[in-house]
């Protein structure tokens, strides 16, 4: 890619970019690891994985506004009219735009070219690890959600489908199963060296907030 063509994606994303949970910094990582992903595949094309990782997030603005939107859904639509703006092609603009809808952790439009499948797989290692929990903290926070919810036995909810939305909800409903989500056996050996900080933090983190009832200190 042209460094003019990285320029004007870069400059595009930057302007979109405006959640702190998804920020610029998330983009940069999401785009270095897919690169370095794509270094084991060589029949991907790197313009497509390039394109495709700075701006996986520009639909994260419109999604925030209006949570009925998927942002990967609206962000492809956005890259599409962008990257044809700007001279692109009309089979790597849309395979861009398919990149990007297919780069959320949902199972109704999985990844199928191995460009997709890359992406898919380097935005989701920004979520394991201690850079997932910490990303996944940050965003409760922006959200307003709570570390954790408890019932009215002051149990710990742990995260079934009915609980109220929490950091541990998130984990257990998310984020502890992404390490069996990968597509490429190079994403698959990063996760699994990252697996254990996360469980360590997890399990921990419960050791800490699983104090007890206070209504035993009641007469």
């Amino acid at each position: 890619m042209y460094k003019s063509t990285f320029k004007a994606i870069e400059e595009f994303m930057l302007k979109e970019m405006k959640d702190s949970a998804h920020d610029y910094l998330h983009i940069y990582r999401v785009t270095n690891q897919a690169m370095e992903i794509a270094l084991e595949y060589p029949e991907a094309n790197n313009e497509i994985v390039l394109a495709s990782s700075l701006l996986h997030d520009i639909g994260r603005e419109a999604q925030y506004r209006n949570p009925d939107i998927c942002h990967a859904k609206i962000g492809g639509e956005m890259a599409y009219d962008f990257l044809i703006s700007i001279g692109w092609g009309s089979e790597d603009a849309p395979h861009v735009k398919e990149c990007i809808q297919a780069h959320r952790y949902r199972v109704e439009n999985p990844p199928k070219t191995i460009e997709a499948k890359i992406l898919f797989d380097s935005d989701k290692l920004d979520s394991t690890g201690a850079i997932g929990i910490a990303r996944t903290l940050n965003y409760g926070g922006i959200m307003n959600e709570p570390l954790y919810t408890i019932d009215e036995n002051m149990i710990v909810h742990e995260g079934n489908c009915d609980s109220p939305e929490s950091f541990i909800k998130e984990y257990n409903f998310k984020l502890i199963k992404l390490y069996d989500s990968f597509y490429t056996e190079k994403a698959k050996n990063i996760a699994e060296k990252r697996k254990d900080i996360s469980m360590q933090f997890y399990n921990t983190l419960m050791s800490e907030i699983k104090i007890g009832n206070i209504r035993r200190f009641l007469d």
